[in-house]
């Protein structure tokens, strides 16, 4: 739905009534991934494809159907070996289409006009949708942005129960500071166990960004890493002999500066991590000096503690202060005994995901601390649910063709 951002809020914005099919699902050779749409306003105007033309006829009936009678429906289409002509797709692929309908008397009407508003604006946004579930719940959305800055933290709900919908902001938070798209699956009480609930979280916000400064073997294995977590990774140093796509094949970029000078020009987010391995102060101390003065979620640096120690004294000798030097995460890395570069950068993934989702590092084994924290306040182990005052979840099974 957000792919067709610019033209569904002109639609919103018109006062229109429309319907969204988006692709939730696909198997085996599908034409187009999750996040693909068809939308259809109530003049018969289409925007958008789920499919590149095989089913877009029968997904288009859907959209006007949901128009009239106002029901979310979930339709899975696929190829049929019985009939040549039968809607499905003849890639042989299958794919899974929500079709919501968006009218003046939708109950997330709102919902929906803010995140298209965010997204045609080019701001960070995630909308959950449960693409799954009871009767009552499928096509309930809620809207979670990364900052008040850009308006409300949270908008909307999927079922008047603080557990489930303390749940699905946290997964969409998680999802939106990845920049991803695609389906999580809960339990009607909020656990995190899969079972009963499938969201479907939507992202307008690209990619965070992994810098990684130092062309070193370490550098290698965090870049495999960071491409795991999700981040747009790229690589700097001034060294054009080491900072090669044939050392870094999964790098999105490569870039051949010093250090401080790219990091000047190319800019830094909130959601931006920065990782210093180049452990060398003519290169460490500039860029240091740079980057903890610019925004970013997270600054490390590589090195010894005699290194940490020489490289703090130098950086107060440039200027900075206490707090600004607080902000740096050095030695870099958990202490997992790690040796290797492969383990090495497992520590500082895990060190990264530490800082941006409040976790200590601890063992859980014997800890009394949340496994999950989420932004409401709601602590969740897994099997139980911890909060203040009572919620209340739907029941029900969900088959091949859902509505509601």
């Amino acid at each position: 739905m957000l792919d067709l951002a610019d033209e569904l809020h002109r639609w919103a914005d018109e006062g229109r009534d429309f319907a969204v099919a988006t692709v939730v699902n696909v198997g085996g050779s599908a034409p187009r991934g999750p996040g693909a749409a068809l939308a259809v306003d109530g003049r018969g105007t289409a925007a958008g494809s789920v499919s590149g033309g095989c089913v877009e006829g029968a997904v288009y009936d859907l959209c006007v159907q949901a128009l009239q009678d106002g029901r979310t429906v979930r339709e899975r289409f696929g190829h049929s070996d019985a009939d040549a002509f039968a809607v499905g797709l003849t890639c042989g692929g299958v794919i899974d289409v929500l079709v919501t309908p968006v009218r003046a008397d939708a109950p997330d009407r709102k919902v929906f006009e803010a995140a298209l508003s965010a997204a045609a604006r080019g701001e960070p946004a995630a909308v959950a949708r449960v693409a799954r579930g009871p009767a009552g719940l499928l096509g309930s959305a809620l809207l979670v942005r990364p900052d008040a800055a850009y308006g409300p933290p949270v908008e909307g709900g999927l079922s008047g129960s603080p557990a489930l919908d303390g749940t699905a902001v946290g997964e969409a938070r998680g999802m939106l500071a990845a920049g991803r798209t695609g389906t999580v699956e809960i339990s009607e009480d909020g656990s995190r166990c899969p079972g009963g609930v499938t969201l479907f979280v939507e992202s307008s916000a690209p990619p965070p960004r992994l810098i990684v400064f130092g062309a070193v073997d370490f550098a290698t294995a965090l870049v495999r890493v960071g491409k795991f977590l999700g981040y747009h990774v790229t690589v700097c140093d001034a060294r054009p002999v080491f900072a090669t796509r044939v050392r870094f094949p999964e790098a999105d970029d490569i870039v051949v500066d010093w250090p401080h000078r790219y990091l000047r020009r190319t800019g830094t987010d909130e959601r931006t991590v920065l990782c210093v391995l180049t452990h060398d102060a003519k290169f460490d101390v500039p860029l240091l000096e740079e980057a903890l003065r610019m925004p970013a979620a997270f600054v490390g640096a590589m090195g010894s503690r005699r290194t940490h120690e020489d490289r703090q004294r130098r950086l107060r000798e440039a200027g900075l202060t206490e707090r600004e030097l607080s902000r740096l995460r050095s030695p870099i890395g958990l202490d997992l005994g790690a040796r290797t570069p492969e383990e090495t950068a497992l520590s500082i993934a895990a060190e990264i995901v530490a800082a941006r989702e409040g976790g200590s590092g601890a063992p859980l084994t014997g800890s009394r601390t949340p496994i999950h924290r989420d932004v409401d306040g709601v602590h969740r182990d897994g099997d139980s649910v911890h909060r203040e005052g009572d919620g209340r979840a739907g029941g029900g099974a969900a088959g091949t063709r859902e509505a509601a």
